[in-house]
């Protein structure tokens, strides 16, 4: 297991879990979200090539429409 903050909420986690299976279990497939890692704004190209380590941070934006 590993702790990783979540917008600003600690979670643990299985070990090694890449960045797509992140956004599964929190409910975004599909939503078009923002995400900061350890403070720079991750490409989605390497949502499933980056994997979370112990004490990383992540903020996680969720676009909502309107006007």
């Amino acid at each position: 297991m590993i702790t990783v903050n979540i917008n600003g909420e600690s979670r643990q986690l299985p070990d090694a879990l890449p960045v797509t299976t992140l956004i599964e279990l929190l409910g975004l497939t599909g939503k078009r979200i923002a995400l900061e890692f350890n403070g720079e704004i991750l490409p989605r190209a390497r949502y499933s090539s980056q994997l979370l380590s112990e004490g990383d941070k992540l903020e996680v934006v969720v676009a909502v429409g309107g006007g």
